[in-house]
């Protein structure tokens, strides 16, 4: 996993620079900040949440970091799959960067504001990584998929400059796609109330506070959000499907387990994400109370980011071994070290 692993598209400035632009010269909005309410019947609990979030921060950020330096290192990861496994890494440090500090920082003040562009930006952001995710978990179905059911084409098929690709692929498509949402939700008027209810900047409580006809801005977040979620689950599950079957077809139980092993951390991880993103996003109607809201929101953006690395280490006997050698290897060279100075 080198530095050109992580692809550096210039979609991000661009859509940066346009929405920025829009929102500067086409809305004439009252409100110039947004109060983001959080939990507002635990507030006197900020405190223990504080507490309680930074260390679930540290540790994601910590885990993350691990596993995308391990693979870096370690020259028998650098596959394909750990290739994946490195980016979807990096991807979560940048995913939670984009919500959580900003909720610690709601925890400790006393306004928990936002301002109108802040939270724009903070949207936009989200989305682009959220759905840069949703591809990223479809590359890595699609990499297991022709490991177990087309073995012999395999490393034709997935070779590097594949790899690059498909990667560039997730991230440019991911960054596109918020890109007409916030632009029809910066030319909304905000006239009235401006608390969100709920843990951050996002679509559907913004649109609720628009002093005007939400429909068609509900009806293009409808759409997106289905089709990017949709399909992409979709693809996942049919890939997997394949692979059971293949894997069924497997006349040893220790060659079926050994398949299933290499596909149970990441089905674990699709299920856990994707089952809290199509609650959230493919609904046209709120038929769930603002608590089921904010607390499905915390599953798909601060548990699952935690999850990923304890997941993708615990369960997985090649980056645990990984691990211990570099352990291993540092001890040795701090004993030489050590005994070179006797």
């Amino acid at each position: 996993c080198s530095q050109k692993a992580v692809p550096q598209n210039h979609f991000t400035f661009i859509c940066f620079v346009l929405i920025c632009s829009l929102m500067r010269t086409t809305n004439q909005s009252k409100v110039t900040e947004f109060i983001i309410m959080g939990f507002p019947n635990l507030q006197e609990f900020h405190t223990f949440f504080f507490i309680l979030l930074l260390l679930i921060y540290l540790l994601t950020v910590f885990g993350n970091i691990v596993i995308f330096t391990i693979i870096k290192l370690d020259a028998q990861l650098h596959t394909p799959m750990y290739f994946f496994v490195c980016i979807l890494s990096f991807l979560e440090i940048c995913y939670t960067a984009t919500t959580i500090p900003k909720m610690l920082s709601n925890l400790l003040s006393g306004t928990k504001s936002i301002s109108f562009t802040g939270c724009l930006l903070q949207v936009y952001f989200f989305h682009s990584l959220g759905a840069t995710e949703c591809y990223l978990l479809t590359a890595m179905a699609y990499d297991r998929y022709l490991a177990i059911c087309k073995p012999l084409h395999y490393h034709a098929i997935m070779n590097t400059k594949m790899c690059f690709q498909m990667i560039a692929g997730c991230w440019a498509c991911g960054f596109i796609c918020p890109v007409t949402e916030v632009i029809l939700v910066s030319k909304l008027p905000f006239c009235g109330p401006n608390k969100i209810q709920h843990i951050f900047c996002d679509f559907p409580p913004l649109l609720s506070l628009a002093c005007t006809d939400t429909s068609t801005s509900i009806l293009v977040d409808f759409a997106i959000n289905t089709f990017i979620i949709l399909v992409t689950f979709l693809l996942i599950m049919l890939s997997y499907v394949n692979i059971l079957k293949n894997v069924l077809k497997i006349n040893t139980a220790e060659g079926r387990e050994k398949a299933f092993s290499t596909c149970a951390s990441h089905l674990i991880v699709v299920l856990l994400f994707f089952g809290s993103i199509i609650f959230m996003y493919v609904r046209l109607k709120k038929s769930y109370s603002l608590d089921y809201d904010r607390i499905f929101a915390v599953i798909y953006s601060v548990l699952t980011p935690l999850v990923n690395p304890i997941i993708y280490s615990l369960r997985n006997k090649q980056i645990l071994n990984a691990i211990k050698r570099k352990i291993a290897h540092k001890r040795v060279y701090n004993g030489s070290v050590w005994a070179s100075n006797f």
